[in-house]
């Protein structure tokens, strides 16, 4: 397949060393990383394991090496979810974000054929999440990464209205990442908060943001969403019907028919079947699917694009998939990185 650019829109990536931010703002929450080994460190919340993670979170030259192996030709790199800390005080966030936003930014100077940067804002306090997206813009990120929720607003509410207003005026893409998840307290064994909660909070993302008449508001607004949308495209159907005979409950801020935004926003390809990749690629359309692999975490692809290289496509098809969709996304011509 010839001059094939391939493009992982959901990558993670955190800083090697992160400060004390709890000490430094004086109450706790914050993630540190603990190196308790060399290549190894815990990911811990005050003195509370949260996850290990590997030099290919942190170290741009271990992802490099790995993005050859695996065929990949750049990264979208995003902090990781848990980073977000809308809960905490905006200042604090703001500090925090921009902490995380300026070694991306970093990363991305330093290889530009290799990273695409996606920032952080303190979305809890929509003028700081403004003045700090302008600032993303300034330093060379091309969009940022936000939760499914703002610390429990929905991402359709209007006081959030005026953040993707300034995100669709500087020409910012938006990734929507699952975090805190929903339902917890009855999620606490068998990883279900990864397994069920994400792709129940990404469809409730969707279903906000459609309903809220957000994408009929801003219809130049970029976003993507991660996970394959979630549960959204199974259960697209049950929304639409939903709509069509209880519109005095679904239609009181939008009676656009949800299916009719279908190609109005992105989803990442994460999907990890066959079957749902043909579904979401006939719903969407490839040019709205874009590869991402949750790198460097166990639950995303562990093979980079194996499930679309797999699937009898045409050649444009993929290249739309492995590529193609995520330029879009990133409003960035092919030539930027040859």
């Amino acid at each position: 397949m010839a001059e094939l650019l391939t493009i992982d829109i959901h990558t993670h990536i955190l800083p090697e060393n992160i400060p004390d931010f709890g000490s430094k703002y004086g109450y706790r929450g914050f993630i540190h990383l603990d190196h308790h080994r060399p290549g190894c460190a815990r990911m811990m919340m005050d003195d509370k394991f949260f996850r290990e993670v590997q030099a290919n979170c942190w170290d741009p030259g271990v992802r490099i090496g790995e993005c050859d192996q695996h065929r990949v030709d750049v990264q979208v790199l995003s902090t990781v979810p848990v980073m977000f800390s809308y809960w905490a005080k905006p200042q604090d966030t703001l500090d925090l974000s921009m902490f995380l936003n300026d070694h991306i930014a970093g990363i991305v100077h330093r290889w530009p054929k290799r990273f695409v940067g996606l920032g952080t804002i303190p979305m809890q306090d929509p003028e700081l999440a403004i003045q700090e997206l302008e600032r993303c813009k300034r330093i060379g990120l091309v969009g940022v990464q936000i939760g499914t929720h703002i610390h429990g607003v929905n991402l359709g509410e209007p006081r959030l209205f005026q953040v993707f207003e300034a995100c669709q005026e500087l020409g910012m893409a938006v990734f929507v990442h699952p975090w805190d998840m929903m339902g917890a307290e009855r999620m606490d064994k068998y990883w279900m908060p990864w397994l069920v909660g994400m792709p129940v909070e990404t469809t409730t993302a969707i279903v906000s943001m459609i309903f809220s008449g957000l994408f009929e508001r801003l219809p130049r607004l970029r976003v993507a969403f991660a996970h394959g949308g979630g549960s959204f495209p199974a259960t697209l159907g049950r929304i639409e019907h939903g709509f069509l005979v209880r519109p005095d409950l679904c239609a009181v801020d939008n009676n656009v028919n949800p299916r009719d935004y279908l190609g109005r926003f992105w989803i990442d390809a994460l999907v990890h079947d066959p079957a749902v990749l043909r579904l979401v690629v006939d719903q969407m359309g490839a040019d709205r699917v874009a590869m991402g692999t949750d790198y460097p975490f166990p639950l995303g692809e562990l093979e980079p694009g194996q499930l679309i290289h797999s699937m009898p496509y045409d050649e444009a098809t993929k290249r739309a998939l492995l590529g193609g969709a995520a330029l879009q996304w990133l409003d960035l011509p092919r030539s930027l990185f040859r």
